[in-house]
């Protein structure tokens, strides 16, 4: 194998790839990266079994020239020595020969590596996904249903599906739900089915925060693909699989009021910063508890308390507040990642009562929810 490309591009793609390789795996040759040339490109490969990522650098691209491939082939070299010395190489070409024993020369300006390879035909195939159904999604759109529901999934392994993120489609609407059972986060969103393809599967919270870090911010659409224990996920030359979650995921429908005792309407900017403010002084080791209560003329009280700290007690002006007075405690973190997640200027908040789960919303909007179980406090 032998060819030559531009630094940037090969940087790029090793910096893709990178996100699916890890340095904790059983399979010793996934500690490296894939490299394939041919008539068509350079493509790498990275994978820890849970993910796989493929960039692909074409030949050409809009008329400017990546690749000159000399002499196909293909190599898997290590990923953390390869991924340094890329970035750090001197001129804006990279020449990549790979000599008997799968030794690998790395020439670029006056600077010369000789990097010791593995036989790529040991390196385990990728699965093998059969495009029947396929959707189609604004990227995007893909990056913010992460962001917006990608956060409230468990980092415990004590359920391993609520690690994960719960994706339904039925009748062309995606709904994403994301929960460690102290919160839920829900994200729907209509999407591009060329077909009444039904699916309910859990994608690991980790492989979508990846996947996230990857695609750019384009209205390009990404496809995906489904099936009994993958998701592919195409975008602009990069392929991204991971594996599903086993296991069925709660039913979290119940969680929902559907009625509320008392309804806030506050604006996100305000709110969001008396609560940071509040939880300068909540004691982590408390899950940071910050408390709230509903006073006369329309108006909310902020405060934490804590002993050997000292207290904060903040008021903040609302829009709206009706139905019951109310006092409730709750995490500030929580409250914090679930305002961040809505885009919006103003929120309403529903609450019914003390002890039951209440939901954050953006008025006229009900596409996204957030949900957080009170903290009880005596």
């Amino acid at each position: 194998m032998k060819f030559v490309i531009q630094k940037d591009k090969l940087a790029q793609g090793v910096q893709d790839v990178m996100k699916a390789v890890s340095s904790r795996t059983t399979i010793p040759i996934l500690t490296g990266i894939k490299i394939v040339a041919n008539s068509e490109g350079v493509t790498l490969t990275g994978s820890d079994s849970d993910i796989s990522i493929e960039s692909f650098i074409p030949i050409e691209e809009k008329g400017k020239i990546n690749v000159e491939v000399q002499t196909p082939g293909s190599i898997v070299l290590q990923a953390r020595f390869f991924s340094e010395i890329v970035k750090k190489l001197p001129k804006d070409t990279v020449e990549m020969e790979v000599q008997n024993h799968f030794s690998t020369i790395i020439r670029s300006g006056k600077a010369e590596f000789n990097l010791n390879g593995q036989d790529a035909q040991e390196y385990p195939h990728l699965p093998n996904v059969e495009e029947e159904n396929v959707f189609r999604i604004p990227t995007d759109l893909l990056k913010t249903l992460i962001r917006q529901t990608g956060f409230a999934v468990s980092t415990s392994e004590t359920r391993p599906i609520l690690t994960g993120v719960n994706w339904r489609i039925e009748n062309g609407e995606l709904t994403c739900i994301a929960t460690d059972s102290h919160r839920l986060a829900l994200r729907k969103t209509s999407i591009d089915a060329g077909h009444e393809g039904k699916y309910n599967v859990v994608i690991p919270g980790k492989s979508l925060s990846e996947l996230s870090k990857i695609l750019d911010d384009s209205n390009d659409l990404t496809e995906m693909v489904f099936t009994d224990n993958q998701v592919l996920f195409k975008a602009k030359n990069i392929l991204f699989f991971s594996r599903l979650l086993d296991g069925n995921y709660p039913d979290t429908s119940r969680l929902i009021p559907d009625e509320s005792k008392t309804d806030v309407l506050v604006q996100t900017k305000e709110f969001l910063q008396s609560i940071d403010r509040a939880s300068l002084l909540a004691k982590e080791g408390r899950n940071n508890v910050v408390k709230l209560s509903t006073l006369e003329g329309g108006m909310l009280e902020i405060s934490s308390n804590s002993p050997e700290i000292g207290k904060v007690i903040e008021e903040v002006q609302t829009e709206e507040i009706s139905g019951e007075e109310l006092k409730i405690s709750f995490s500030a973190k929580y409250m914090m990642d679930a305002l961040k997640a809505l885009e919006s200027s103003e929120i309403k908040v529903s609450f019914t009562g003390a002890m039951r789960p209440f939901l954050i919303r953006t008025p006229e909007d009900d596409t996204i929810l957030q949900l957080i179980l009170p903290v009880r406090t005596y």
